[in-house]
């Protein structure tokens, strides 16, 4: 039997030998992974929501500010003698746009994929710096006799979107699999809320830039006639609003880089149990890893008892997992809600000039004024109905539980579509109603699917395969966008005379979205409720460790680890 060093107190606990007597693995294993599923709400929690955040406030600034800065690239480049518009094209608009998506899918599967391959470590930080570089190649691009502006930025968006996509299983991921089970559900919501933020930063700093070069932008009255000094104005406005992207990016890469492995993978997939638990260790304490004894390594794995239970990864295992219903419908589900959500979330955002133009934020008498008045209409519909929507879902979320809320925002977005799609005409005439409609709706996607679709396949799959599963989901959802754009985004005007921006057709469109949201209704009652159960009874592979926990039950001395702790003092020569 090893022999245990002395050292440690109730307040430095001498966590390297904890466990160090236990021979059988998946005892090892229950006993470590319990100390992380009932920790004490601490820093380190917050750091993993700050460090993984701060990439969904970068993801969601990049996808959100083209909306804004697309206006401006038609006044840079579509401003000549013949058109004198100085609007960009729906066609060039569009496939900026929808080149985002398009990467987002290629990285959700990929990076997915890659880190239940090779570690979550050592892809966390990677997709970062795809997109630090991405934003800034698209700030300094510029157009040319041999390739149009359009065609760089959609080559530059399509990397960009692989490094937004493969942000989403991994941040998923390594929040869930760190969290303590009794707020994992307002941890993962957390770092998803921080898209809210990432969408007001970006109307923030298109409303800085727009006041910056006021009075360059008040010498045209019309964004067809902004040429010289105002067209000069723009085209660096446009650059400073992708550009900024890259700064948070910048900020989070080194924490991001510096994270420990999380003890589940490093249990389950590197099956090698006593760097895993020294993560944990590492983890708790605020360290970047666990630094085990080689020897006791070694040692270890020749005096194992026994093999981990949790089966290994493998093509073979994975269809034969996915293949039983119990499991496959739950993928099915995560991913077919996502899908029937992201068509309608995605699709309602393309009509916002509607919305703009109904609370009277849209136009004005200058370039000034119209610039101004289209990033502050975006500032006050984020705030009104985003941003408390999001927090709604983390402060409820582990109390009222996922499935609830997906549910419950299915069917309101349900009704508030049929609403919209079958008295839209009425709506449009007051105003008002229109709006307020609008902002309800806003509220219930993020208090609501949008929020759910991305926290629960953190957490209802097995660790050897929750990556992939949660890129599979994700890359559905962005199927679901990229439909919206090409599909509906033309849709809408269907009827319209030629150059005409009218959309005959947007009460169809809503009465369409209205079936999608129906369909997300039963596709969500394909998932589990997750609230407060352990990644592994989700998984099925609990292996002794309780299925649930129980509300009360909060800190690190818990029934588990003190188990730990007597058998280690019972185990123990002097």
């Amino acid at each position: 039997m090893a022999t245990l060093t002395s050292g440690g107190n109730a307040a430095f606990k001498n966590y390297n030998n904890q466990f160090a007597h236990i021979t059988d693995p998946n005892e090892r294993r229950r006993l470590a992974l319990a100390e992380i599923d009932k920790a004490r709400f601490g820093w380190h929690h917050v750091r993993a929501v700050v460090v993984a955040g701060v990439g969904f406030f970068t993801d969601s600034y990049d996808i959100f500010a083209i909306n804004l800065a697309s206006a401006m690239l038609g006044v840079v480049y579509w401003q000549d003698a013949k058109t004198g518009t100085g609007k960009i094209p729906s066609s060039a608009d569009t496939a900026i746009k929808v080149s985002t998506s398009g990467g987002t899918v290629i990285g959700q599967l990929f990076f997915g994929w890659l880190a239940d391959v090779i570690g979550r470590k050592r892809m966390y930080g990677v997709e970062l710096m795809i997109i630090i570089f991405s934003t800034l190649a698209q700030a300094l691009s510029s157009d040319s006799p041999g390739m149009s502006i359009v065609g760089i930025l959609v080559f530059w968006r399509v990397i960009m979107g692989i490094g937004i996509g493969g942000d989403y299983p991994l941040s998923s991921i390594i929040t869930s699999e760190f969290a303590t089970t009794k707020w994992r559900g307002a941890m993962m919501g957390a770092v998803f809320a921080m898209q809210g933020f990432g969408q007001l930063a970006a109307a923030i700093i298109a409303l800085i830039v727009t006041a910056g070069f006021k009075k360059s932008l008040e010498t045209a009255d019309t964004v067809g006639h902004c040429s010289g000094v105002c067209q000069l104005a723009v085209d660096k406005m446009w650059r400073v609003v992708i550009g900024f992207g890259a700064v948070p990016a910048s900020i989070a890469l080194y924490y991001r880089l510096t994270i420990p492995e999380t003890p589940r993978y490093t249990f389950d997939v590197a099956r090698d149990i006593v760097k895993a638990d020294e993560d944990v260790r590492a983890y708790i304490e605020g360290k970047r890893e666990g630094n085990p004894d080689m020897l006791q390594r070694v040692s270890t794995l020749q005096n194992q008892t026994a093999e981990l239970e949790t089966p290994k990864a493998s093509w073979s295992d994975f269809w034969r997992h996915y293949l039983q219903w119990k499991n496959g419908k739950v993928l099915l589900g995560t991913a077919g809600s996502w899908f029937f959500l992201d068509v309608a979330f995605y699709g309602l955002g393309l009509n916002n000039s509607i919305i703009l133009s109904a609370i009277g934020w849209s136009g004005g008498k200058n370039v000034y004024e119209y610039f101004y008045r289209s990033a502050s209409g975006n500032l006050i519909l984020i705030c009104a109905g985003a941003i408390p929507g999001y927090w709604a879902t983390v402060a409820t979320v582990d109390t009222i539980g996922r499935k609830p809320i997906q549910l419950l925002g299915f069917i309101m977005l349900t009704i508030l579509f049929i609403v919209i799609g079958f008295a839209y005409e009425p709506l449009k005439n007051s105003h008002n109603g229109l709006l307020a409609l609008y902002v309800i709706a806003q509220f219930f996607f993020n208090f609501g699917p949008n929020a759910t679709t991305f926290i629960v396949p953190g957490e209802c799959f097995p660790t050897r395969y929750r990556s992939t599963s949660h890129g599979i989901s994700a890359a559905s959802g962005k199927v679901g966008a990229i439909i919206a754009q090409c599909v509906f985004g033309p849709l809408v005007h269907r009827g319209a005379p030629k150059g005409s921006s009218a959309s005959p057709w947007l009460n169809h469109v809503m009465q369409i979205f209205a079936l999608f949201m129906l369909c997300g209704c039963f596709t969500s009652l394909l998932i589990p409720e997750t609230k407060r159960q352990t990644l592994e009874a989700l998984a099925g592979e609990d292996i002794g460790t309780p299925a649930s926990i129980d509300p009360s039950v909060n800190g690190d001395n818990t029934k588990l680890a003190e188990e730990g702790r007597n058998g280690a003092t019972e185990g123990v020569k002097v």
